[in-house]
């Protein structure tokens, strides 16, 4: 019986490499012979592996898998070597090829079995499992000695040794000779055979649970992550990560002052990038079907059906109807363009909401971070310039990069609440992160460049008593380079009207009456819910690239050119920076339409927004205090008007389009290159939604 255990491992190892080598010959063996073509034998090839596939095909081999991974998947890269060799003809191949489990649509992404890292308990251990998070600190590549071979100086017999993660990548000499004779060898000396090691490329990655999973109140848990070989260097901080690997436990670093104890630790098989992907929100065919048909009943009054959609953002705040169209619009966002040399134009917008305390700032910031797939809200008064961009940390004698809000923000939005509060050396550091979208760091020896694609959105008071006579500089103590890259800044004064003050108050009581909260209505004709906010701002965002018409640009740049010669009070916003905002401006407010073609109703609505923001208005002299903005009861008549008199303020003709002059022929260049680089052919006039 004792003979039998003994040999019981041996044949289960020899089943599972032939096994798996019968899978790989039926459904991979042209990526095997792909990487038998290739010269390079010191590099390191991956074999994805569909986890479904094999399950179907080997359901013990998977369950093995499962339970016992870093047992069977060393198991499963021999035998990606042994068809390799049989592919060969026998030679002897020299190349290094991993398998890599791709878990997705599979069996392994059910929550039973694919815990959160707040989650992973001792039961955990020792399983294939795999965990999503945003990756929060990336280490330096490192080299690991993977694998050592010895001689007995009594017998010359030959052994390998393997050192182990969990012992801290020690090698540890037997204390006999392994050797397996009738006669056992009693040597205790051993000799390293010079050039017998194996060394592997090694990096710690640390993985922070999205912050979007978890509850009110709940601390955000992080795991230790290694990649090895080829997987190095393919994620860095920000990313959202999916990783499967195998669970283990180390004996966490010896430290001054700090406890010795054990960490759990997850080596990574195969990980994947989601910033990409964004799949935190699905968007079905029947819920495009409902939106197309939402447009189809307002096809006549299509600002009707607009003001349907802003009335539900923040529904627990009366009017602002002008703040809750720039909340729209900055969550939407433009056009993001690459020009010719490669230089990006950023398509997201930023937002900055000034004023006094009580007028429903802060109710804006939190609700339009539950809008947003992906965001960060912090305040300005607990963040430093390290907290908001990144770090840099020491963690066992290695200095180390930890991502700051900014960078964990990227592809979403980061809400900044008390943004006056921010140090002014420590704002100055995110002037970067707004314009070009990037992070360039050297702290610590380490200079790197991260992404960060993020749209902010600000909240300040005014410093002390708003004075309308004043810059906004003077009024908000930001920079003029600062505020020159907000798109939209929104001034909202408590004025004390006694006629406002009754309205919003019979609001606020009537909402406190209510027995429950209004549902939405199956053809989102009522109200919407934020579920479906959040859908119909992913999709627009996402699936709509909007193109300017002549029309809305001969608009753009005659009001471009207006507030260049009347920008002496408001010098901080006119700058060229102005022509770019109001460009994405009236492409997101096309993608809130749901039409893929940027008309002057956009062009109007987008001179709007810019209109409130200013200081003194060229055109519209009632705008300037965003807090008694309400919405109209009949929204296309109020365009209409606005339409009149902002073309007859501009000096346009509204049948006549054409007849530009040589100034705007030139300043009309920089707007056409967001349709010419693209290559993009303008669709037919009117309102309709995308094809």
């Amino acid at each position: 019986m004792g003979n039998g255990g003994e040999q019981e491992p041996v044949i289960h190892d020899a089943d599972y490499v032939e096994a798996f080598e019968s899978f790989l010959e039926e459904n991979h063996l042209s990526e095997l012979e792909r990487i038998l073509l290739l010269e390079d034998e010191s590099k390191h090839y991956s074999v994805h592996v569909d986890f479904a596939e094999l399950l179907e095909a080997h359901p013990k081999l998977s369950h093995e898998l499962y339970f016992q991974p870093g047992k069977v998947l060393p198991l499963f890269d021999a035998a990606a070597l042994a068809v390799l060799q049989k592919l060969d003809k026998g030679n002897k191949v020299m190349k290094r090829v991993h398998v890599r489990l791709v878990v997705q649509g599979s069996a392994l992404e059910r929550p039973e079995v694919n815990p959160s890292i707040g989650r992973i308990r001792v039961k955990h251990l020792g399983k294939l499992v795999t965990l999503k998070g945003t990756i929060i600190r990336s280490g330096g590549v490192k080299i690991l000695e993977g694998e050592r071979e010895y001689e007995c100086t009594k017998c010359k017999r030959s052994f390998k040794l393997f050192p182990e993660l969990e012992t801290g990548s020690g090698v540890e000499l037997p204390r006999r000779c392994p050797s397996q004779r009738t006669k056992p060898c009693t040597g205790s000396t051993f000799r390293c055979i010079e050039d017998s090691k194996v060394s592997h490329d090694y990096q710690e990655i640390k993985m922070q649970e999205n912050l979007q999973t978890l509850g009110v109140g709940s601390v955000p848990r992080s795991i230790v992550a290694i990649l090895q070989d080829d997987l190095v260097d393919t994620v860095q901080a920000g990313d959202d990560v999916v990783a499967t690997g195998e669970l283990f436990s180390r004996w966490r670093r010896s430290c001054k002052d700090a406890r010795c104890d054990i960490e759990i630790m997850l080596r990574v098989n195969y990980v994947r990038k989601a910033n990409d992907l964004k799949a935190a929100v699905d968007v079905p065919d029947d819920v495009i079907h409902q939106f197309e048909q939402f447009w189809k009943e307002f096809e006549r009054a299509p600002f009707k059906g607009r003001n349907a959609i802003l009335q539900s953002i923040c529904p627990q705040v009366y009017g602002l109807f002008t703040v809750k169209l720039a909340v729209a619009l900055t969550l939407v966002g433009g056009v993001q363009r690459v020009d010719s040399s490669g230089t990006r134009i950023r398509g997201e917008s930023h937002l900055l909401l000034v004023g006094d305390p009580g007028t429903g700032k802060s109710q804006f910031l939190k609700y339009a971070a539950r809008l947003s797939h992906r965001s960060v809200v912090t305040t300005g008064l607990g963040s430093t310039s390290a907290g908001l961009t990144v770090t840099a940390v020491k963690d066992g004698g290695e200095w180390m990069l930890e991502a700051g809000a900014l960078v964990l923000a990227d592809g979403g939005l980061c809400c900044i609440d008390e943004f006056d509060s921010i140090r002014e050396a420590d704002r100055a550091t995110i002037h970067e992160a707004m314009e070009q979208q990037t992070l360039s760091v050297a702290k610590a020896g380490l200079v790197t460049t991260l992404n960060t694609r993020t749209t902010v959105f600000g909240v300040t008071n005014p410093k002390g008593q708003y004075d309308p006579q004043q810059p906004l500089s003077v009024n908000t103590t930001l920079s003029g380079p600062l505020l020159s890259r907000f798109d939209i800044v929104l001034v909202l004064l408590d004025t004390k009207n006694p006629e406002w003050d009754t309205i919003v108050s019979s609001h606020i009581l009537s909402e406190h009456m209510k027995q429950k909260s209004v549902n939405c209505v199956s053809n989102l004709t009522g109200f919407w819910t934020l579920a479906m906010l959040r859908r119909y701002i992913l999709y627009v965002r996402d699936h709509i690239r909007p193109v300017l018409t002549a029309e809305a640009e001969k608009i753009i740049i005659s009001y471009y050119q207006l507030q260049r010669r009347a920008g002496a009070q408001n010098a901080a916003r006119t700058t060229i920076r102005m022509l770019e905002s109001l460009i994405r401006l009236a492409q997101a407010h096309a993608k809130l339409m749901y039409r893929r073609q940027v008309t002057r109703a956009d062009a109007i609505a987008a001179i709007v927004c810019v209109e409130s923001s200013m200081t003194t208005s060229a055109i519209l002299d009632d705008v300037g205090n965003a807090l008694h903005s309400t919405f109209s009861e009949k929204p296309d008549a109020e365009y209409t008007e606005l339409e009149r008199k902002i073309l007859v303020a501009l000096g346009l003709n509204r049948q006549d389009p054409s007849n530009r002059g040589p100034v705007m022929q030139r300043c009309s260049s920089l707007v056409n290159q967001v349709d010419t680089e693209a290559g993009i052919i303008f669709p037919t006039q009117g309102h309709q939604g995308p094809q």
